[in-house]
């Protein structure tokens, strides 16, 4: 199915929704006079049919990212406020019709009986609809919350990493990673540059970031190449591709000369702000004479993402190396290919799930929806004597805030066994 052909299906699905919800809940306040409800009447489907209206012209319409994110805000916050109020709606309609047949199954005079038809001071679909709509004003508040509060609120993991065979030169070196920094959704450079600054106060002395610069246009970086400009370090910045660098959600999947332009935008991108981009390839980090392998492939991930990754490439002449420290965006590769195939990798740096944007995470204990499709999706991860870490990401995509789960800055000190 086409984009056009789906984006209409799926209209006229919340459009059905819509009406749905707005019958149960003119069913319920069966006290308000007419003027208040068609006032309640007028302000709902102005709204609805204006929302569905700015989602085109979001996808559509070249409208300014700032306003794009104001009504993915907007279209998002309300379908997630209804998809809770449906439960209590669909509910409230099964205890009805148990309700209707029950009655039709008993004569007239037992039906007048039955304690079911006597009236209620406040009826059972008064109350669960009721409920439903209070329970709708959770994600309401704590999705908004994550938008004010959560979007930009940086935070700081300080990980020890511990690599058996690290050369003694680069004991206590600091490392540092971001990743996901998906550039097209930002809309506050002030906070962007205050997370980058949070960065280079930790000193690190190099950095890693792993894939996803940009959504899908290199030109989203327009605004904020400056500000990651600033993220250097003594021993290099090294940099891979994440899926969407490559255009193709915007492009589609076959080749074009416009989708090609993109992506070499992209890289030269990289360049102009002085980061290593590794494409199947590697570089040797010597410190005191002693050297280490900084490794980076192109987007690999399993079931629909694209496999650009050549690990062949990335690991040529890389065999008297003592430790090898791998780029690759999204840590389904670990598992699909680097455990199995290459045991020669210490350590692999991913980033890609997000976290999914939401859920808990403490010193102890993480939680997120999203570790129902990773096995490996936030933090430290050790198996068969290597190792995996997993960034949650230094921005946002689609919902444009994060609750519980918060954007990461992480620093590593390297030690030796």
């Amino acid at each position: 199915m086409g984009r056009l052909p789906l984006l209409l299906f799926l209209s006229v699905f919340l459009l059905a929704f819509d009406y749905y919800c707005y019958r149960a809940i003119l069913a319920v306040f069966k006290t308000w006079k007419p003027t208040t409800r068609k006032v309640f009447t007028i302000i709902w489907w102005t709204y609805t049919v204006l929302l569905v209206i700015a989602v085109f012209a979001s996808i559509y319409a070249n409208l300014y990212l700032s306003l794009r994110s104001i009504i993915l805000v907007a279209f998002f916050l309300t379908v997630a406020c209804k998809m809770v109020l449906l439960p209590f709606l669909l509910i409230d309609d099964l205890r009805r019709l148990v309700i209707r047949l029950i009655r039709a199954s008993k004569p007239k005079e037992a039906a007048r009986d039955n304690p079911i038809a006597v009236g209620e001071p406040i009826s059972r679909s008064s109350f669960l609809i009721k409920a439903g709509l209070v329970t709708a004003a959770v994600p309401l508040t704590s999705l908004t919350w994550g938008i004010a509060a959560g979007a930009y609120d940086y935070k700081v993991k300080r990980r020890t990493l511990v690599l058996p065979n690290l050369p003694a030169s680069f004991e206590g070196i600091r490392l540092g990673q971001i990743s996901d920094i998906h550039s097209g959704s930002f809309y506050n450079q002030k906070a962007v540059r205050g997370g980058v600054e949070l960065l280079m106060a930790e000193k690190p002395d190099l950095i890693f970031f792993t894939g996803d610069i940009v959504n899908n246009l290199a030109n989203e970086m327009r605004d904020y190449q400056d500000i990651f400009s600033k993220v250097k370090a003594p021993l290099g910045v090294y940099s891979t591709l994440g899926n969407h660098d490559y255009g193709e959600y915007h492009f589609g999947l076959e080749p074009s000369a416009a989708k090609a332009k993109n992506l070499q935008d992209v890289i030269k991108t990289h360049q102009i702000m002085g980061w290593d981009l590794l494409m199947n390839e590697h570089r040797r980090l010597k410190v005191n004479g002693e050297e280490i392998g900084i490794l980076g492939i192109e987007n690999w991930g399993m079931g629909r993402f694209p496999k650009y990754g050549r690990m062949d490439l990335a690991t040529k002449d890389t065999d008297d190396l003592p430790v090898k420290l791998l780029l690759s965006h999204d840590p389904s590769h670990w598992r699909g290919e680097v455990l199995e195939k290459y045991p020669q990798i210490d350590a692999m740096f991913s980033g890609h799930t997000h976290g999914m944007q939401f859920g808990v995470r403490t010193a102890h204990f993480q939680w997120s929806p999203v570790q129902y499709i990773y096995k490996e999706w936030a933090g430290l991860y050790t198996e068969k004597n290597q190792q995996l870490y997993v960034n949650v990401g230094y921005g946002f995509l689609g919902y444009p805030g994060r609750v519980g789960i918060l954007p990461e800055i992480t620093i590593f000190e390297l030690k030796r066994a």
